[in-house]
């Protein structure tokens, strides 16, 4: 990188310093005014007069060399100080530069677990610049097999070393919950050097035991200039909590949603929303922090139809909370969908709200044996009202969705709806119509 910069500069420095001469020889082998060989015409075709005055000449080819000179030593500024990133994957035609506002750090958060290399694998075989999204393993731990396994990568990957690793002082019941202190710890630190001391714009956090989708990338890349545009969001995620085969439309693999509930698993912020989450970061149990209302802050996150991260890791501080009934059935998303090509304003707040109640609403009431049973008669979609805590938490456990609820916002859900596929039907378990916001004691 450092050498194609070098050799950047040095050609720019030739050509100015080219064209400089030949300016020079132009000039000074330029007639005066008036006697090229034919009658210098000034306007309406007057005869230019002849000068004789040469201190006037040379003022004036001084001023015009000064001109030039002013215009190349910007162009020559311009060079040497740019901050745009080189693309060496662009193979064909002309290179381009990747302004680094564009660049989307992948940062990989990593402790003991040496899977990590089948994380670092598929994220390596996917990645389609490695300028655009380079990846940065954040190891905690201090784990020696998995570090050996990171450092495999060499150049490809930017390994950094959490370097505080001493136990955390915590209340005597809160011991068993160690890990997660730790976790919240390291993710602090890891996220200030990808956009304090990296001086990153964006960030894609994802674990060292989740696996990504074809086009996990070009989702990330599609949805940045939407994050950043609309104030109603704060974070792009890759997961559908209700994600599993069989729950949402294979056919549907471009459909997005606004979710009031915060996923992680694979998802990206700004340096901007980092700036304010990180001095109020939690000691523990960041996630569950994050989906409290005085962080979200009556905020949306994207998220997918199908899921395009899928975790393999069944062991962690959760000892497995949820793998073995849900996350593990999660479907990934197989195929490539071009995002970037894609016209992504229905997302906007101003736009989806509206569309989305109406599609519910709209929708006729059934009943739930009839979802469950499979005896709803048409396409679809269709409402299934929920009108308490305890209702939501029997229908949606009954229908096989997730029923836990978090400072009262169901997974996946918007403005209390969640939507989801029931023996081949769009089922949306709904509250009633007026519905105006979460009640926290919904947990």
């Amino acid at each position: 990188m450092i050498r194609k910069r070098g050799s950047l500069i040095l050609c720019g420095t030739f050509l100015f310093i080219t064209w400089n001469a030949i300016l020079v020889l132009l000039l000074w082998g330029r007639p005066p005014s008036g006697q090229t060989g034919e009658p210098g015409r000034g306007q309406r075709g007057v005869a230019e007069r002849p000068t004789n005055d040469v201190v006037e000449d040379v003022l004036r080819m001084a001023d015009t060399f000064e001109a030039e000179l002013e215009m190349q030593r910007k162009i020559l500024l311009q060079i040497k100080n740019q901050q745009s990133l080189w693309d060496p994957s662009n193979k064909e035609g002309p290179k381009v530069f990747i302004p680094r506002q564009l660049v989307i750090p992948i940062l990989v958060i990593s402790c003991n677990r040496v899977t990590v290399k089948r994380c670092l694998d598929k994220l390596l075989e996917l990645r389609p610049s490695a300028e655009l999204f380079p990846i940065i393993v954040s190891q905690d731990c201090g784990h020696s097999e998995t570090a050996e396994v990171i450092r495999s990568y060499g150049n490809q990957v930017i390994h950094l070393k959490q370097p505080d690793l001493t136990d955390i002082a915590v209340r005597p019941e809160h011991k068993k919950f160690q890990g997660y202190y730790k976790i919240s710890r390291h993710y602090r630190w890891a996220l200030n050097q990808v956009l304090k001391t990296l001086s990153h714009s964006s960030v894609v956090i994802v674990e060292d035991d989740l696996e990504v989708a074809p086009d996990f990338f070009e989702y990330f890349q599609a949805l940045l200039p939407l994050l950043k545009s609309d104030p109603t969001l704060w974070c792009v995620s890759a997961w559908n909590d209700n994600g599993r085969d069989g729950y949402v439309d294979p056919g549907s693999a471009s459909l997005l949603y606004r979710t009031d509930f915060f996923p992680g698993l694979g998802w990206m912020l700004l340096r901007e929303m980092w700036e304010e989450l990180e001095p109020k970061w939690p000691a523990s149990f960041w996630d569950d922090w994050m989906r409290q209302p005085e962080q979200r802050r009556g905020r949306a996150c994207i998220r997918p139809e199908i899921s395009r991260t899928l975790t393999f890791g069944r062991k962690g501080v959760s000892l497995g909370q949820f793998y073995d009934k849900y996350l593990r059935y999660i479907k990934l998303n197989t195929e490539f969908v071009p995002f970037t090509q894609l016209d992504l304003s229905y997302l906007k707040e101003e736009n989806y709200r509206e569309h989305f109640e109406k599609k519910v609403y709209r929708a006729p009431v059934v009943a739930y044996d009839d979802v469950k049973q499979g005896q709803l008669q048409g396409t679809g979609p269709f409402r299934l009202q929920y009108s308490s805590k305890d209702s939501f938490k029997i229908l949606a456990k009954n229908l096989g969705v997730m029923d836990d609820l978090k400072s009262g916002v169901p997974r996946a859900g918007y403005r209390g709806v969640v939507s989801f596929i029931s023996k081949g039907r769009r089922i949306y378990l709904a509250p009633p119509p007026g519905w105006t916001k979460y009640d926290p004691t919904w947990s």
